[in-house]
């Protein structure tokens, strides 16, 4: 049993450590939610130990769940290129892995307007700087900062930082310049710093695996045990129990016996 149970230890650890994948990363470069027509970007799927297996997809209002590569963008392995962008490039874009695992998604707007918001594309943590910028393809523009529909400030400079952000900051920004026109807007997220324990995702993941799987490691035993219990119980009993020819030889003696004790008695 002893073995059995060691056995199936190993099997369970190895099926833990072999169903544990990594999660990939969406980024963006340059770092923007927001591009003017005909300029180009590049976006990369980033994972802890490599970056092979995964492909970039995208939801358009032209087409959906489409390919990096298939007429649209460049490939080069967990990497997409887009060379020329066009306002039909505006969408959702993610990675997803060749088992169906996805990463982070992405909204992109391609503009064919003067004016975009440069603004973070990936979620920012609680308590850091997020700053701003309304500009035309060569510079900023003195400009209104708006967050869903409201009038923040004006900044001259054309760029407005927010200090030490917090989830009350999350929302939807634009930007309106007096002398070039208005932005397209961005939805900017705020997340909570990650947990100070320093335990690697590693471990989250196997103490996760352990959890879904410990019924099943566990009934496995229980009915092997039983399994063995029944098994040992049916021996005992076989054992226990005599042979039609033993019990027959028994009761011929028995009788015997009676009849003997019976003749000596009338005697």
């Amino acid at each position: 049993m002893m073995e059995e149970t060691s056995l199936l230890l190993l099997l369970l650890v190895s099926s833990l450590l072999c169903c544990t994948t990594n999660q990939a990363r969406l980024t963006v470069s340059p770092s923007s939610s927001q591009f003017f027509e005909d300029e180009s970007f590049s976006l990369s799927c980033e994972e802890d130990d490599s970056s092979g297996g995964w492909l970039l997809r995208r939801n358009t209002t032209k087409r959906q769940m489409s390919q990096c590569g298939v007429k649209w963008g460049r490939s080069a392995g967990s990497s997409c290129d887009i060379s020329v962008t066009a306002p039909w490039d505006s969408g959702v874009y993610w990675c997803e892995s060749r088992e169906g695992a996805t990463s982070n998604s992405i909204n992109i707007t391609v503009t064919g307007g003067p004016v975009i918001l440069q603004s973070p594309v990936l979620p920012v943590m609680e308590g850091d700087d997020v700053t701003l910028h309304c500009k035309n393809k060569t510079s900023n523009l003195p400009a209104d900062f708006y967050k869903d529909g409201s009038l923040i400030r004006t900044e001259p400079a054309g760029h407005m930082t927010i200090h030490h952000v917090s989830k009350s900051d999350e929302g939807l920004y634009k930007c309106h310049s007096s002398s070039h026109g208005e932005s397209p807007p961005s939805w900017i997220t705020v997340t909570a710093p990650p947990p100070t324990s320093g335990a690697p995702p590693l471990v989250f993941r196997l103490a996760y695996r352990l959890v879904v799987f410990s019924p099943y490691f566990i009934s496995t035993l229980l009915m092997m045990s039983l399994y063995r219990h029944r098994t040992t119980a049916g021996n005992d009993i076989s054992m226990a129990t005599p042979l039609p020819n033993q019990a027959a030889e028994g009761l011929a003696e028995e009788y015997d016996d009676i009849m003997e004790v019976t003749t000596e008695h009338h005697f």
